[in-house]
Formats: C-alpha cells, structure tokens, sequence
C-alpha cells in the first residue's frame, strides 16, 4: 500500500485526494468481504457500532498522516517507521491488558527498536526527504498500535461481531471522519489512488481477521514485516527516488526479526 500510495502521490500530489480515495476504495473492498463472509457468519449490525469508533483513530486521523508523511519522505522511510508500530502496541497490551510480558517478547521489541535506531544513522538520503514526515509517519503508527489494542479488546468482547463487518465499520467511520476533512469530490483524479485502495483494504480486513484470532502482542510484531516489503518493494520499483541503502535494509531486516522472534515464541 505504501508504494502503491507513493507511485499515485507522484502522479498527483494531493494529499487530501490521496487519502479519501484510498480510504474510500479500502471500505468497498471491506463491503465485498462482507457479502462474501455474510452467509456463514451473519451481519450483527447493531453490535458493530464500537467499531466506528476505533476507526476514527486508523484509518481515520492515521491514514491522513501516513498520506502526509509518505508525500514528505518516500515510502521506504516511512514503512520502516511504520514497524515500529508493534513496540507500542505491546507496550500498551502489557499495561492496559494483561498480555504476559515473556523475555522474548522484550528481545523482539528491542529489535523492532534497533531497526528504528538503523533509520535515524541512516546517511544515503533522498534530496527530497523531509524529517517532519518521519514525526506524521510515527505519529500514526502509534495510532496504528493504539487501534491495535481497541480492537484486540472489541473482539474479545464481541465475537458475535465477524471480522469483516468489523473492519467495513471501522473503515467507514474513518472514511466519513477524512471525508469531512478532504471535502474532495469522486473523479477521475481518484483512478491513480485505487490500487493503494485496493491494497489497503486487503490488509485491513486481514488484520481484523488476526485480532479475533491471536493477542496483540503475537499479531502486531508480525504485522512489523512490512517494514522489509516496504523497504524491498521500494527498491525495486522507485529505486531512483527512494535511494534504499544498506542501513535501511539493515533496519528492515531488525524489525522482521524482531516480530518473527516474538512470534516463534508465542
């Protein structure tokens, strides 16, 4: 989604285009989860209602910062801020919900902290890359993590929710709350956004899909691998912008092994 989102950034860098669109398509792919997943699972339309709550918070004020940062610093960058995500939501898991606090969880998150630490000694930089969008990037991965944990808490305590009307409803209050903000008409300035859309709303209904299924702290470190996609993809496919260098693969390389340590260890 990053470098999908950076690709139609660079086509049209309208921040607030970019964000309704995306999430707008991510919440019609949400809606097709529903139909497919309606006939075993049912709708339970009147529980769903916390859920547009949470997502306020991502993809809500989230996606309109990851937009703003990805536009400022290039997707590589940012999908390595993004895996630092996971240090904050099992941090608040083990605070606010009792998760147990194991050594290996401590070793992954102090890997995931590693990586972040290869980014800031990172000195092969775009011209273009702007410090403020590392600060939007990591202000909306700990609104990631603080969704994370909402979410984890809902679906415990409200399994007769299925997990993709959960995500449709977390999607739609945040489509309404950037909507409100973009104030941005539909057209065909929207098509550049759509595979971004697409990508993103995968990935949402998936990760409700794991919150009904395993505790923040298995999930959210695992969740760290698309700093390595990110970083990878971006090489590949913006290799003259994005200038990825060997601390940011190293970086990368961290967080992964930090979210795959915690959840060998589960």
């Amino acid at each position: 989604m990053s470098v999908a989102l950076r690709i139609a950034l660079d086509r049209d860098s309208d921040v607030a285009l970019g964000t309704i669109a995306t999430a707008g398509t991510a919440l019609a792919v949400a809606l097709v989860a529903v139909v497919g997943e309606a006939p075993s699972r049912g709708l339970h339309l009147s529980s769903a209602w916390p859920f547009l709550f949470a997502g306020l918070l991502s993809p809500g004020a989230a996606q309109i910062l990851v937009t703003l940062a990805i536009r400022e610093s290039g997707s590589s960058r940012v999908s390595m801020v993004f895996g630092t995500a996971p240090l904050v939501s099992v941090t608040i898991a083990l605070i606010f919900l009792s998760e147990p606090a194991r050594a290996p969880l401590i070793a992954g998150a102090v890997l995931v902290a590693a990586g972040g630490v290869e980014l800031a000694r990172e000195r092969e930089r775009p011209a273009h890359l702007n410090r403020l969008g590392l600060v939007y990037a990591f202000a909306g991965a700990t609104l990631f993590a603080i969704r994370d944990n909402l979410v984890r808490h809902l679906a415990v305590g409200r399994d007769a929710v299925p997990p993709a009307v959960a995500a449709a409803a977390a999607l739609f209050g945040g489509t309404v709350l950037i909507a409100i903000w973009a104030r941005e008409r539909v057209g065909r300035r929207w098509l550049p956004f759509l595979p971004a859309g697409v990508l993103f709303g995968l990935s949402y209904v998936s990760l409700f899909e794991a919150y009904y299924r395993g505790r923040v702290t298995v999930v959210a470190p695992l969740v760290a691998v698309e700093s390595l996609v990110g970083v990878a993809l971006s090489a590949l496919l913006l290799r003259e912008s994005e200038l990825v260098g060997k601390r940011l693969l190293l970086g990368a390389a961290l967080i992964v092994a930090g979210g795959a340590l915690i959840g060998a260890f589960r």
